[in-house]
Parts: C-alpha cells; sequence; structure tokens
C-alpha cells in the first residue's frame, strides 16, 4: 500500500507507554466553533465554557458538563437500566465481574470514579457504558466469550468510553449546537436545564457514538488490557462472533454490541495490527479460560420463559401465573415489565404493564392524563376512552383499558387504534384485553430456562460428535459460535466445551 498520513482507524498508544501509532481524532472544539459563532467568539467561548484536554486519550474535548454532574446522571440512568434489564441475580458471577472490571479502573486515567460493572439479565450480544464510570455486560455476551482476556477487551473497551467521555462530549455537543437560541442558558450550572438529559435515563446509556469514538475506546480498551497484564492478542475475537452471531441470526437482526459499534471486522484487523506492533513482552498476558468458563456454569442462556413465553399467539407468565390471548398474526414483544403485540399493518396495539398503586389508583391517574377522554363502560372492569387534541393534524385514537389486581401487582391492560380503524378493530382488541386470565396448567407454571452447561472432553472429537455424545437443546450453529470453533475443528482431549441444556417449552 502507498505510504502516507496516519489512517484514521489505526490506533494510538495502546499501552500508554508511547505513541507508535495514531488515531486521527480532529481537535473537536475549534473544529466545532465556528458552525455555530464565529470564529473568534466560538474560541473564546469554548475556552471560557468548556474546552479542556482529555487525560485518557490527551486531546482537546468539548466538555460541558462537570465530573459531579456526569456521576449524577450515570447514577440515575443506572436505576433506569436496572429497571429495564434486571440485574442477574448470581452473586458470585456480579462480584468476579465488578473484580474485573476494577482491574481496568484502577489501571485507567479515571481510576477514582465510583465504578460499578454489572451483568444485567439479557439474552441479546451486548455491552454499554454510562457516563462517570457505569459498565453494563449482559449474560448473552458472556455466553458467547471464551476467556477472562477476552471480556476484558470488551469491558476494556466500554471503560474507554468512560475514560475519553465520549457521552458527556456528545452531550456537550448538542448543548453547544443550541446556543444560538441563546447563550445565557449555557451559564447554568443546573444540568438538569440542559435539555432534560440528566432525566433521560435508559436515552443516556444509548446514545450512538460515532466511528472515530469507537475506534478510540478500542485503543483505550487495548491500553488497559496491556496495562492489566492480560493477554491483548484475544481482544479482536469477539468481533469474528459477533460476525458469526449476525450471520446466524440473518442480515435483520445482528447483536446489539454490533449493532452501536459499527463495522466489527475492520476495527478487529485495526486492533491485530496493533498488537502487532507492541513490544514481545506486551503480546503475552494473562488468558484465565477455564477460570473465567467456570463462573458460567449454570447461566441461564437465551430468553428466560419465566419470565413470559408464547405459544402460538398466546402469552404465558409463569412467575406471575397469568396468560393472555393476542390477536392472531401479531407481533408479540416481550420486556421486563411490560409485553404487547402490534397489528401487522402497525396502526393497532395492545399493551399489558405493570403499573404502580392499586387498581383504582392507577385508573384515576390515566383518567387524569391530559389529552384523554374517557367513555362509556364495558364490562369487566373494561372502560372505552379517546385521545383529544387541539392540532388538527393529530391523529385521533380509541381504544380500550382495563386494570386488574392479581397476585400482588396491579396490571393495565390497554388496546388502541386509529379511530378511523376502530370499527373494524374493535373485536380482536377487546376480545384480547377480555382474554386476561388466572395460570394454572402446570405445563405452562413449570417451565424452566435454558442452563449453559460445561462438559470436559474426554478424548479428541469434532463438533458433530460432541453434540452427538452431549446433546444441546440449540442448533449446532449456536454451539459451535459459543464455544468459538467450526464444524472442521478437532477438539482436543481435556478441552472444556460448553453446551445448553433444558428449556423446553410445550407446544400448544
Amino acid at each position: 500500500m502507498p505510504q502516507g498520513p496516519a489512517p484514521a482507524d489505526s490506533l494510538e498508544g495502546a499501552t500508554g507507554r508511547g505513541a507508535r501509532y495514531s488515531l486521527a481524532v480532529p481537535s473537536r472544539c475549534s473544529a466545532f466553533a465556528p458552525k455555530i459563532f464565529g470564529l473568534g467568539l466560538g474560541l473564546v467561548l469554548l475556552a471560557s465554557l468548556g474546552c479542556s484536554t482529555n487525560p485518557a486519550t490527551g486531546k482537546p474535548q468539548l466538555a460541558m458538563i462537570g465530573e459531579q454532574q456526569e456521576i449524577a446522571m450515570g447514577r440515575e440512568a443506572d436505576v433506569s437500566v436496572a429497571q429495564q434489564y434486571g440485574i442477574y441475580d448470581d452473586p458470585e458471577l456480579q462480584a468476579y465481574i465488578q473484580d474485573l472490571g476494577m482491574q481496568l479502573a484502577r489501571v485507567s486515567e479515571r481510576p477514582d470514579l465510583p465504578w460499578k460493572f454489572a451483568v444485567v439479565d439479557d439474552s441479546i450480544v451486548n455491552a454499554f457504558a454510562l457516563p462517570g464510570g457505569f459498565v453494563y455486560v449482559s449474560r448473552g455476551i458472556l455466553a458467547h466469550v471464551a476467556s477472562e482476556a477476552e471480556l476484558m477487551g470488551v469491558l476494556g473497551h466500554e471503560v474507554g468510553h468512560v475514560t475519553a467521555r465520549h457521552s458527556v462530549e456528545q452531550m456537550s455537543r448538542a448543548q453547544l449546537a443550541g446556543l444560538g437560541l441563546g447563550v445565557a442558558s449555557v451559564a447554568s450550572r443546573d444540568v438538569r436545564q440542559w435539555g432534560g438529559l440528566a432525566g433521560a435515563g435508559l436515552q443516556v446509556a444509548f446514545l450512538k457514538f460515532g466511528r472515530d469514538d469507537e475506534r478510540q475506546s478500542d485503543s483505550l480498551g487495548l491500553r488497559y488490557v496491556v496495562r492489566a497484564g492480560y493477554d491483548p492478542t484475544e481482544m479482536p475475537k469477539i468481533f469474528h462472533t459477533l460476525d458469526r452471531v449476525s450471520q446466524a441470526a440473518g442480515s435483520g437482526r445482528i447483536p446489539t454490541w454490533q449493532s452501536t459499534h459499527p463495522d466489527p471486522g475492520a476495527r478487529s484487523q485495526t486492533i491485530a495490527r496493533a498488537v502487532s506492533q507492541l513490544a514481545p513482552d506486551e503480546q503475552r498476558g494473562t488468558l484465565n479460560r477455564e477460570i473465567y468458563l467456570a463462573h458460567l456454569e449454570g447461566m441461564t442462556f437465551g430468553a428466560n420463559p419465566r419470565e413470559g413465553f408464547t405459544v402460538g399467539s398466546t402469552f404465558y407468565h409463569p412467575d406471575l401465573a397469568f396468560r393472555l390471548d393476542f390477536p392472531s398474526g401479531w407481533q408479540i414483544v416481550n420486556q421486563r415489565s411490560q409485553v404487547g403485540a402490534l397489528s401487522p399493518e402497525k396502526d393497532a396495539i395492545v399493551v399489558l404493564s405493570l403499573v404502580q398503586g392499586s387498581a383504582d389508583q392507577a385508573a384515576a391517574e390515566f383518567r387524569n392524563v391530559g389529552g384523554i377522554v374517557m367513555g362509556s363502560s364495558m364490562g369487566r372492569n373494561m372502560q372505552r376512552f379517546e385521545t383529544v387534541s387541539d392540532n388538527p393534524n393529530d391523529q385521533v385514537l380509541t381504544g380500550v383499558v382495563r386494570f386488574v389486581e392479581h397476585r400482588d401487582v396491579t396490571l393495565r391492560l390497554l388496546a388502541y387504534t386509529l379511530d378511523s380503524r376502530w370499527r373494524n378493530a374493535e373485536q380482536p382488541l377487546v376480545d384480547s384485553v377480555d382474554s386476561f386470565g388466572s395460570l394454572s396448567d402446570p405445563r405452562y407454571l413449570d417451565v424452566q430456562p435454558k442452563r449453559l452447561e460445561l462438559v470436559e472432553l474426554p478424548r479428541p472429537m469434532s463438533l458433530s460428535d460432541f453434540a452427538e455424545a452431549y446433546p444441546s437443546s440449540v442448533d449446532r450453529t449456536t454451539l459451535a459460535i459459543i464455544n468459538g470453533v467450526s464444524a472442521e475443528d478437532v477438539l482436543e482431549k481435556g478441552q472444556v466445551m460448553k453446551r445448553i441444556v433444558g428449556g423446553d417449552l410445550p407446544d400448544r
């Protein structure tokens, strides 16, 4: 290839011991200022309002949110993460992940943040970081990682987002973009006045970073992995695994960590090149494959049916012991605090949600929501409603709502569609809301999730041999991906392999 300036996807200072490679990240403070103001006024305002040098990257950075405000925002969003996903119920695994994460945090440029590393109860292959030092990995990504060193690459990348203050910079840029509407508003020291960012909850957790930020976090993650004494050659492997998960799922469905962290193939090659440029002693380190795998024994794999599952168009919730029929052919989506179904035309919906208070209290709160007019009673605590608006361009919605007290919780059943479609949609919507009932059939009450189990191979064998000798409740493609092997590989005697057991659901 022709020689020239360092490419934009090259890495800088992976170990912090020298700049043998460079990351082409523009000076965001000076580059952004002329777009909002004249160059002179822009630079003066930036200098006074929040342009500083980031300790991790060594580069100028727009940061109009102070560290204590950053931490407060992270803590608030941390509560939303726990509510939305739940924290995986395994104290030993949680302590283990916290310990691994702290090894990276201590060698970072921001060791004094209130770092928290946790496993969220989600089957999606995912990892993300909040401002202020709150880092999460899903049990889904843990099941696909093969060693401590590989996991440290994932955690290190997320630590890099925090130390580089990517969320803070992104929010600061959003605030700066609004300065033309009133520069005085920036002088406010109350972060809650800055576009409602502090109250954004999970929106803060899922800010989309640009490719430069992702590459920079890869660089920083590699730096921390090496500083912590782990094998950096494992770091590129996670991107290969993400590619395999994506291909197995189909082009329309990709792992969350891949969808928010673009171009894994190129980034894997970039990291591999950076590793090859490290000093020989830096290219070696701790692997800890068996120790890591031991912590996964018995971990839930895939969606947990205890939190709800669907057979046909009927939704069953074993832990709360209820069932609900959705209209046939509708797309059903189950989340931690609600389950819903969307019509094929995407113009009608049925949603069951957990709500606070008694049924009467929740009903009163719903009636008091602005823009809602309650109509006639339809029996079984079901009532019709319509939306109203002063804007003639707004669509009018018509639906039914029902509140039920069940097993020490209050549930709201809400079904609605466009007013123009109500006549055709009324019967399936009402039937769905009316179908809610208690669940007593042990076939549905006693279902259990799939679990990850470890097997030490007694002899060399192929993947097919392994699948036949130790049957799994997942297909062989998934089995190969979670073990990081291919169908052609010869598995060695003594090798520890993952398999998935249990999780059978009723077929009707």
